[in-house]
């Protein structure tokens, strides 16, 4: 069946580099069977996949084929659909953005573009702003370069919910990927009006809204902070770098290696602010300048990544530490301010760190906690709009580096974060302290909490089968202790039970069905073991107790030395 299909592309692309990538794997059977056995999965992320040939490969079409798919679907919700579209600065980005909007015209369906690349943030913006039925940001946010991706987001700003995702998906599978797919001539559908650039004003708007977020307005004019920047060659550096100058910022040197958008990302093989060699020019660069602070975000900014300083070095902080940070910054200022509103909410995923639900219930502030995907705390926020309760929303986050303050965007939004993030630092400095500091005195206050995450990679078809056995494995055969710790409550988002393995007690948890386990162990100690739902990945959330960093080390070590050979 694969090998048919992939002889209809032979015979059917004219794309040269998709036809010459073709030809190349002529009787290889192994790499027929991996682009043409399956095809691109579509969920509630969107596409994501390796660029190339193939029904399981980002190429032109592929992208036409889902754009199709969600053109039927929008049809068949709306007489007067419209769609923004944005793009990122990956390979082939600007490509598959124009391939969507050329589809989108062609079956009648207004498109808003924005001209050059833009990030996450400004697409949720403006679908929004615009009242679009949905959004589409080309991006496989900090995957490798050899990846892109495909986000949809609902009229409110959100990825798009589980029950649309899957009526999409119902949509192209009714397609052939060649025969049934509508296309226009992108310049003409310019002209007529059926594709429309997103005007300047909406940008500018964008920027007053995110320079309205912020709580201490002239920070800066008192606190010359000495920023290090640097987009990873994204789509953050006109925005974030517009938004810093416009509330008076003055004093920020960007990484030039890392300045101009490049989707091949030559600096970092990995272009994610989470790890230390894509920070690594940031850090020397902030070094040499004796700075105050770096901030990264990633190619489609949605992500934030801070280094701050520690004595005569720099350390680069977790997103749970700046989630931490914020909650606790955001929370007394405007108490301080006077600006705090009633029954005040902080919405964070399941799996990022309980210590921020200390520091919240410190400050009279309600931690809400969802499951992970930032588009549940969109859905929190939408929540409390339908109720008119939309203000009692003061900051989202996820452990994963995704920030959201302010409720005109429902997705991760670094530009935001960057402000916030750079103004906490300027208000720490201007006391006579530092973002170190006070994240020092929160571990003095609450107990110290080690919170880190393993990663476990599983490529290609046979990666997503041992992924599924090692899930099914720990369900079929529990384990009771781990690193020596003893299990005592057992949390499975499956069957959506919370037992306690002392008592067998079982209690319902309210949360959708996931693929998560939650380990609660003695010591207060914390697993949390889960699938992504983007790449090949098995992730491992460790959330450790202890009086400081080396005995958590310690425990961790314990605890990861015994996962290791399940998760191998």
């Amino acid at each position: 069946m694969y090998n048919n299909e992939y002889q209809r592309w032979l015979n059917t692309v004219k794309e040269e580099e998709l036809l010459n990538e073709l030809k190349e794997i002529s009787g290889n059977d192994e790499q027929i069977k991996d682009r043409f056995l399956l095809n691109l999965e579509f969920g509630t992320a969107g596409l994501r996949g390796v660029l190339g040939a193939g029904t399981n490969r980002m190429n032109v079409y592929t992208v036409a084929k889902a754009t199709q798919g969600l053109a039927e679907f929008l049809k068949s919700q709306s007489k007067q659909a419209s769609v923004a579209v944005s793009y990122d600065s990956r390979i082939k980005s600007d490509v598959f953005a124009e391939i969507t909007a050329n589809v989108m015209a062609a079956n009648g369906i207004k498109v808003y573009i924005y001209s050059t690349l833009m990030p996450v943030p400004m697409l949720s913006y403006a679908t929004r702003r615009l009242g679009c039925d949905a959004g589409v940001m080309v991006t496989a946010s900090h995957n490798p370069a050899k990846y892109n991706g495909y986000k949809v987001y609902g009229p409110d700003g959100c990825q798009m919910t589980s029950g649309s995702a899957d009526k999409v998906l119902a949509e192209i599978n009714k397609l052939d990927i060649f025969a049934d797919i509508k296309y226009t001539d992108f310049d003409k559908a310019v002209e007529e009006g059926k594709i429309e650039y997103i005007s300047q004003d909406i940008i500018e708007e964008y920027y007053q809204y995110v320079l309205g977020c912020m709580l201490r307005k002239d920070i800066f004019t008192k606190e010359n902070l000495k920023i290090v920047y640097t987009p990873l060659n994204g789509s953050g550096n006109v925005p974030v770098r517009a938004v810093l100058a416009k509330a008076g910022l003055k004093n920020i040197t960007v990484v030039e290696e890392q300045e101009m958008p490049d989707g091949n990302f030559p600096t970092c093989p990995y272009p994610n602010p989470e790890i230390k060699k894509a920070m690594q020019l940031g850090l020397d660069r902030l070094k040499e300048l004796d700075g105050d602070i770096l901030i990264a975000t990633d190619p489609d900014a949605d992500r934030v990544g801070i280094a701050v300083k520690e004595g005569n070095d720099y350390v680069m902080l977790t997103g749970n530490q700046v989630g931490i940070l914020l909650t606790d910054y955001i929370s007394k200022t405007r108490k301080e301010l006077g600006t705090m509103p009633e029954n005040p909410v902080v919405v964070k995923s399941i799996v990022s760190s309980s210590l921020a639900d200390e520091v919240a219930k410190s400050h009279g502030v309600t931690m809400v906690n969802v499951l992970t995907g930032f588009k549940y705390i969109g859905e929190t926020i939408k929540n409390l709009e339908e109720k008119g309760e939309e203000n009692r929303f003061i900051l989202g986050f996820e452990e994963s580096y995704g920030y959201l303050v302010g409720t005109k965007v429902r997705d991760k939004d670094a530009v935001v974060a960057t402000l916030l993030i750079a103004e906490m630092a300027a208000y720490y400095r201007s006391i006579g302290s530092s973002v170190n500091k006070a994240l020092n005195e929160i571990y003095a206050k609450f107990g110290y909490f080690l919170n880190k995450v393993d990663s476990y990679e599983f490529e290609g078809l046979a990666g997503m089968e041992t992924m599924k056995n090692i899930m099914q494995g720990l369900r079929e055969k529990p384990l009771s202790t781990i690193g020596g710790y003893e299990i005592e409550i057992v949390e499975d988002y499956i069957p959506l039970e919370k037992r306690c393995v002392s008592t067998g007690k079982i209690e319902k948890i309210n949360l959708p069905k996931s693929n998560i386990i939650i380990y609660w162990l003695a010591g207060g100690h914390q697993v949390i073991i889960r699938p992504s739902g983007t790449e090949p990945k098995v992730k491992i959330y460790y959330s450790i107790k202890g009086k400081d960093v080396e005995e958590t080390m310690a425990i961790k070590e314990k605890i990861e030395k015994d996962l290791n050979p399940i998760l191998k």
